[in-house]
């Protein structure tokens, strides 16, 4: 069982991708589209050790990088979903979280992900976001991403969570 997760989490991640590149680009709300790969990396985060949770982090966001129509420099958003998969899966609670304690982390992590895509944006001066748009863009993606919570993460967290061994035992 506990040899499935990972590939499971993979497929949700490239799903998340597709989705996300098709069906949701055209939902664009002031040039933000959802980011469900960061949602499936926060269920992968709550739900994976730390160091598994990173992996696919770094992975979902390489894959960000490089889909077209990638118009940024590639390893911004590898850098921010690595960072918050892994401080997700550092603080999560030892219990089962609460719904509303999931849509607390999504938010946290939605803010902290978008803010340093964008701000990594800024240092390396992509013209796509002034420093005036910044706080509306991140405020966007955030609204996006707890909206779009109730949908994505609680069956996937119960997917990863029935592949765990230790549930099986328990």
């Amino acid at each position: 069982m506990s040899r499935l997760r990972v590939p499971v989490a993979l497929l949700a991640l490239v799903v998340a991708l597709v989705l996300q590149m098709t069906v949701f680009s055209h939902m664009a709300w002031q040039g933000v589209v959802p980011n469900l790969v960061l949602l499936v990396v926060v269920a992968c985060g709550l739900t994976l050790p730390p160091t598994q949770a990173l992996v696919l982090g770094f992975t979902g966001g390489l894959l960000l990088d490089l889909v077209p129509p990638a118009d940024h420099v590639a390893g911004r958003w590898a850098l921010a979903l690595s960072v918050v998969a892994f401080v997700v899966a550092r603080v999560k609670p030892d219990v089962r979280p609460t719904a509303l304690g999931v849509v607390a982390t999504v938010a946290a992590a939605s803010f902290v992900g978008c803010s340093i895509f964008a701000l990594t944006g800024l240092l390396l001066s992509d013209p796509a976001v002034s420093v005036g748009e910044v706080l509306t863009v991140i405020l966007v993606g955030v609204v996006w991403d707890v909206v779009l919570t109730p949908l994505v993460l609680p069956g996937l967290m119960r997917l990863l969570g029935r592949l765990d061994p230790r549930a099986a035992v328990a």
